[in-house]
């Protein structure tokens, strides 16, 4: 996926370099005195498979609206703010691949992400996922698929996968879920210790972490009024539990 970063102001452009180190094939581009942001953008609308955007979403919406033709064309368009704390998933959600891009950035900067689209946003299944440093991919997507189908739950139901935010570099992890095409998103460390809820006790976890456990908290963390619907599983490497989120 060829990516276009653009941003207008220092903080953008710190942001910008981030996410362009993170990236195969990027660039990162800024408004300049001979070139307008709505020209730069036209510029390169059609050039790119995807365009960040590093500024306000009013900003975006205004200057895209011009270059836009159909869901089959356009970019995938993600909005990250100044601040950093939200990534959000603009245009080509799933056809243009904005939401999967969307999860990436939010990966990478430690941001919200936020989609709203229909088929994604109606989806209630939360997998909370442990495991040991250097575990596998094949290790985890076979923990991930006998948890799913104990509960006859279709891959297809699942909103995302959680996990403690010390794993943002755990490959196998990482790799299992994107090839499983399931977002990934971290738990803070802190939010985790905080949590009140009755958990499944972890001696390991609790000796290493000083958390009562990874799996069940971050499940219920990732989702909004979120039910256990299978506690802790214990497989080779790997601790599962999935949730239900009640928020209709």
């Amino acid at each position: 996926m060829k990516i276009a970063i653009i941003a207008i102001n220092k903080e953008g452009k710190k942001t910008a370099q981030i996410l362009n180190r993170n990236f195969i094939d990027s660039e990162v581009y800024t408004p300049t005195n001979k070139i307008s942001l709505k020209n730069l953008v036209g510029e390169i609308f059609n050039k790119f498979d995807g365009i960040i955007f590093i500024m306000a979403l009013g900003i975006v919406v205004r200057v895209i609206a011009p270059y836009l033709k159909d869901k089959y064309c356009d970019p995938a368009i993600v909005v990250v703010d100044r601040a950093k704390r939200f990534a959000i998933s603009v245009l080509s959600g799933h056809e243009g691949g904005a939401n999967k891009l969307t999860f990436i950035v939010a990966r990478i900067l430690d941001a919200i992400p936020i989609i709203t689209t229909a088929s994604d946003t109606m989806k209630k299944i939360i997998v909370g996922i442990g495991c040991k440093r250097g575990v596998s991919e094949d290790t985890v997507k076979k923990a991930i698929l006998n948890s799913l189908e104990e509960k006859d739950i279709s891959l297809k139901e699942v909103r995302l996968v959680a996990t403690i935010d010390i794993k943002r570099s755990e490959k196998g992890l990482i790799d299992a879920c994107s090839g499983l095409d399931l977002p990934l998103v971290f738990i803070d460390r802190e939010r985790i210790k905080n949590f009140c809820g009755s958990i499944r006790r972890s001696e390991v976890v609790e000796r290493n972490l000083g958390l009562k456990g990874v799996c069940e908290p971050c499940a219920l963390l990732a989702g909004r009024k979120a039910k256990l619907i299978l506690k802790k599983k214990i497989y080779p490497g790997v601790t599962v539990a999935i949730a239900r989120e009640d928020c209709m």
